[in-house]
């Protein structure tokens, strides 16, 4: 299966909320609370309505960003961005039963994870994407297949995720080019029926 991960997002029709009860109707089993702008208290508010939705259809419940808070309110793990708090440090205060992403968009940078102990990658931007500010170099399929191609030749088995402007009809793409997964957004909240798009790509997800 290839494996799918939905980060939150809002838009004039959804608020944050709205995103994860969508994501998790159309079946998806990975969520990521993202609220880059958002006070923690905000963030802390939301994590605490989404995390016993999660755990009531058995799925696993990442916060962006906030170390302190994932352990505090008991979520499975965290993502890092490069900016945020470096994994290593994030491992030492979470323990080894923490889930941890970090993101790259080199394959030094997978490497420099991979050492830090993360346990995947988000990877990317795969295109252009209106859900992030300060976008990385685009990778494009090549980016990608350079990336996990020196993954293999140095051994390194970890799962990677493309992400940045992915939608359903680029998984087979991105899975020939070596990706593990994806984590997706605004494809499904843009979607005229959220749920339905949710439900299209899981379906194509247990296909590949």
């Amino acid at each position: 299966m290839f494996h799918v991960q939905f980060i939150t997002h809002f838009t004039e029709r959804f608020t944050y909320l709205d995103s994860v009860r969508i994501a998790l109707e159309g079946g998806c089993r990975w969520i990521q609370l993202r609220m880059k702008e958002a006070a923690d208290e905000d963030v802390e508010q939301v994590a605490r309505l989404a995390l016993p939705m999660c755990r009531e259809q058995g799925a696993t419940f990442i916060i962006d960003d906030r170390v302190e808070l994932a352990k505090r309110v008991g979520a499975d793990g965290v993502h890092l961005g490069k900016t945020d708090m470096p994994v290593a440090e994030a491992r030492g205060r979470l323990g080894k039963d923490f889930i941890i992403g970090g993101t790259a968009n080199t394959f030094a940078e997978v490497m420099s994870l991979y050492k830090a102990g993360a346990d995947y990658i988000g990877c990317g931007p795969f295109r252009f994407t209106t859900t992030k500010q300060k976008l990385a170099p685009i990778l494009g399929l090549e980016g990608y297949r350079s990336i996990t191609g020196q993954m293999a030749r140095e051994g390194v088995g970890l799962p990677i995720v493309g992400i940045g402007g992915v939608g359903a009809e680029d998984m087979a793409d991105l899975k020939a080019a070596g990706l593990t997964g994806i984590a997706l957004s605004g494809s499904i909240l843009r979607a005229e029926d959220p749920v339905a798009e949710m439900r299209r790509v899981m379906n194509i997800s247990y296909t590949l």
